[in-house]
């Protein structure tokens, strides 16, 4: 195809101007041509202009009058310098999986092209198709595999996987057990089938009587397993030496005695120490209590005599002239609370420390629960031990029921979450209420002596009908604690609970036994301690110990601490309101101390 300028209509200076252009594309021409000779043959025949003539070149000539300048010529498609001979040839991805073409040899084993990374190691650049290397496909069964795997697995031993084994057959492992086994897989166990047990037959259904279907016997079952001779010498010596074992913990209790401290044990006129006093000031045998109670300010008697820690003082019901007190050196001590505050009577039978005390209604025998997992009952007169009461278990706190009528029953919580109920006249456990989850700390009865609530470390608190092993009330909430501690107050509306947060809650103890939430005791560190409370006689006051020895009073109205004042040099364990005094209070501590304050 040519190129062919716009026809013009003619003008003067238009002819000039036709000339130059044409000149100009003749040499573009020129110089496409000598750039590719081969194609301008083929391109003359085509129509093409036909090459200039040497004057159309003038204007690119040097002219001889033009200063000196640079004639360059225009390459489109010049030679290049290449340093290396280029590649030719398509590469083929080394990640690629199909190829649509048929690439010739040296195309597929080329070497791979392109930077080297520098971090990878020679594992990671070694060719892999699994994370720990190259796994070529092996022609093996899957059963085949599993077998073999299973069977090295079990006894250690397998075919050989780098032989052909329908040739040769050699094992791997433990050789040995392949030739005693004869190479036998887990799949082929050697042993023969075992011949069923017989059974007596009798599938005839209409045989009401003798029908036995499924359920007949083995024809060589035996019904009784009698032990052989030797096995019959063990068992003789493991009993004998059990009943040993036996002997010696029911021999341990043994021993009570008791000791009396003072010359007469009874006055000219035969009353001995239980007769109340009618000469101390105060009248002993009311049943009213002193109309205004005063804070304790000094101590005024020390009764020493306990050579390890006091854990319980009682005093004596209704009157309060004597007091009872239990030591972790495993005697017990009775007190005079007026006079000459002597030591009247110990009594001592129990083999480790004594852990609680209770007397009964009249004062006349009482009980005491100790370390050694007994329980004992003495006269409080003549110090003899009446009987004693076990269950193998350690008891943690007793209580006599205080009712007139069944002054024969007690019970006692005991460290295997149960609470126990004996009879004193036959000696036998009459009821058990087990309910707690946790070893059982208080009984405290309430309700006229209908009902009685129990604590326990299980954090909760438990209400009981008596002689009904099933508790009718159960307070736990997450925020208690356990609370070791538990005394019902003189109107009897009221039960003060020594809780391990350090505080004293109080409860309802007539019919809801509701939290009663203004009432709150604070200000004492008592946590870890079983510190008895108490209240003033006219309710005015709670009394407690702590862990610092410190008694502490509080106010019962506002909840106030009023007072508070180093007791003991340890633990204060013990505090108690004498019930007929104004301010006169009793404590005990793990100094071996009792103290009378008032």
């Amino acid at each position: 195809m040519t190129w062919e300028p716009p026809l013009l209509p003619p003008g003067p200076g238009l002819r000039s101007s036709t000339a130059v252009m044409s000149a100009a594309i003749a040499a573009l021409a020129a110089s496409y041509g000598s750039g590719s000779g081969s194609e301008s043959d083929s391109d003359s025949e085509g129509g093409r202009c036909p090459l200039p003539a040497a004057d159309s070149l003038m204007h690119l000539t040097k002219s001889p009058s033009a200063k000196p300048s640079l004639a360059v010529a225009v390459d489109a498609a010049p030679e290049v310098a290449v340093k290396e001979d280029l590649e030719t040839g398509v590469h083929l991805d080394p990640a690629v999986k199909e190829v649509q073409y048929n690439p010739t040899y040296e195309t597929m084993f080329a070497p791979e092209f392109g930077p080297e990374n520098p971090f990878r190691t020679q594992q990671m650049a070694a060719p892999r198709n699994m994370l720990s290397g190259y796994a070529e496909p092996a022609h093996i069964n899957d059963f085949m595999f599993e077998q073999q795997r299973r069977t090295f697995a079990t006894y250690g031993y397998a075919l050989d996987p780098s032989l052909d084994n329908q040739v040769t057959t050699k094992y791997i492992g433990s050789v040995e057990e392949a030739e005693k086994n004869q190479g036998l897989t887990v799949f082929e166990t050697g042993q023969k089938k075992i011949e069923k047990r017989k059974k007596f037959k009798e599938n005839d259904a209409s045989n009401i009587d003798g029908f036995l279907g499924p359920w007949a016997k083995y024809v060589d079952e035996k019904d009784v397993a009698k032990p052989s001779e030797e096995e019959q010498k063990e068992l003789d010596e493991i009993t004998a030496k059990r009943q040993k074992k036996g002997k010696l913990e029911e021999e341990k209790p043994g021993e009570e005695k008791t000791i009396l401290h003072v010359k007469e044990m009874y006055d000219y006129q035969g009353r001995s120490y239980l007769h109340i006093p009618q000469d101390v000031g105060v009248n002993l045998r009311s049943s009213v209590p002193p109309e205004k109670c005063y804070l304790p300010k000094k101590q005024i008697h020390v009764w020493s005599g306990h050579t390890k820690g006091v854990s319980a003082v009682r005093l004596f019901p209704l009157s309060g002239h004597l007091l009872l007190s239990c030591s972790m050196d495993c005697k017990i001590k009775l007190w005079e609370v007026y006079g000459d505050r002597r030591c009247l009577r110990t009594f001592i039978g129990h083999s480790k420390a004594v852990r609680d005390i209770c007397f009964n209604t009249a004062g006349t025998q009482f009980l005491s629960a100790a370390y050694d997992r007994y329980l004992k009952l003495w006269d409080t007169e003549t110090g003899q031990c009446i009987s004693r009461f076990t269950n193998r278990k350690v008891p943690y706190c007793v209580k006599f029921n205080p009712d007139e009528d069944k002054q024969n029953l007690f019970v006692a919580g005991m460290s295997d979450k149960k609470i126990v109920q004996w009879d004193i006249r036959s000696g036998e456990i009459v009821q058990e209420y087990d309910r707690h989850l946790g070893a059982v700390n208080t009984i405290v009865f309430v309700d006229e002596n209908r009902r009685f609530v129990s604590t326990s470390d299980d954090k909760s608190l438990r209400v009981w009908e008596w002689d009904i092993p099933v508790d009718f009330k159960y307070i736990a909430e997450p925020s208690m604690h356990s609370m070791p501690a538990v005394t019902l107050s003189p109107n009897g509306k009221w039960l003060a609970c020594q809780s391990m947060d350090n505080q004293i809650l109080i409860f309802g103890a007539q019919n809801r036994f509701r939290l009663n939430k203004k009432k709150i005791f604070k200000g004492h560190m008592v946590a870890g301690y079983a510190c008895q409370v108490d209240f003033s006689p006219d309710m005015s006051y709670v009394i407690s110990g702590d862990g610092n020895g410190k008694l502490n009073i509080w106010d019962w109205k506002t909840t106030k601490l009023y007072s508070r004042f180093k007791a003991h040099d340890k633990v204060c364990i013990g505090a108690v309101w004498h019930p007929h005094e104004t301010s006169k209070v009793i404590t005990c501590g793990w100094d071996g101390l009792i103290k009378l304050w008032d």
